[in-house]
């Protein structure tokens, strides 16, 4: 009865229950709600196969971060002193 895959009239059958459960008109929204559903869950799976960065790694990241961080306050700072009290804003 099943030989491992689907004819064309399989096919056809489902997409004419697909249109009648559906209707035509929420169908492209719903396959585009598909495709996003499976570019999301395609992103998630690839990302348990990454290797998770080390302990040592995440710190020099956050130190690196940090010393940004504190490089731009600095430099607000030195523009707000240039600028003068009242234009500080």
């Amino acid at each position: 009865m099943f030989s491992g895959g689907l004819s064309p009239t399989h096919w056809l059958i489902v997409a004419v229950v697909v249109v009648l459960l559906f209707g035509s008109k929420k169908l492209p929204d719903t396959a585009r709600s598909l495709g996003r559903s499976l570019r999301i869950f395609k992103a998630e799976t690839t990302k348990l196969h990454e290797p998770e960065p080390s302990i040592e790694e995440q710190a020099r990241e956050l130190e690196d971060r940090a010393a940004q961080l504190r490089a731009q306050g600095a430099e607000q700072r030195n523009q707000q002193k240039i600028q003068g009290p009242d234009r500080a804003q």
